[in-house]
């Protein structure tokens, strides 16, 4: 079993930075770990994702280079740091663990921690 706590969201201005943090607990070495996020009446997208080995890193299109995902095995804990913020980026983040065989889905989400970008 794996369990995720989010943290680390808020309100910020546009272009400002925020860094969220992912608390893992459980066996989470062999597992991707993911960022997701949902913003109101749209359906929940991808981010970014990690192999917590570090040796697999993904993003999403419209990251652009402005968020970058990393991890730290000593405290079991993946971040997202993110600059440039844009309203558009307004959303709740979800953190999410899943396998890496073939098919594995995210089946550990976060309780999500919301990041508002004003204007």
């Amino acid at each position: 079993q794996v369990q995720l706590v989010e943290s680390g969201g808020g309100l910020v201005q546009a272009g400002g930075s925020l860094r969220l943090s992912c608390a893992a607990s459980g066996r989470t070495f062999s597992y991707v770990m993911g960022w997701f996020r949902q913003a109101p009446g749209k359906e929940r997208e991808f981010v970014a994702a990690i192999l917590w080995s570090m040796s697999s890193i993904s993003y999403a299109d419209f990251v652009k280079g402005r968020f970058t995902i990393s991890r730290d095995s000593a405290k079991n804990t993946v971040y997202l740091q993110m600059r440039s913020l844009e309203p558009e980026d307004t959303a709740v983040y979800y953190c999410a663990a899943r396998g890496v065989g073939p098919g594995s889905s995210y089946d550990y989400w976060g309780q999500g921690t919301q990041v508002t970008v004003s204007s």
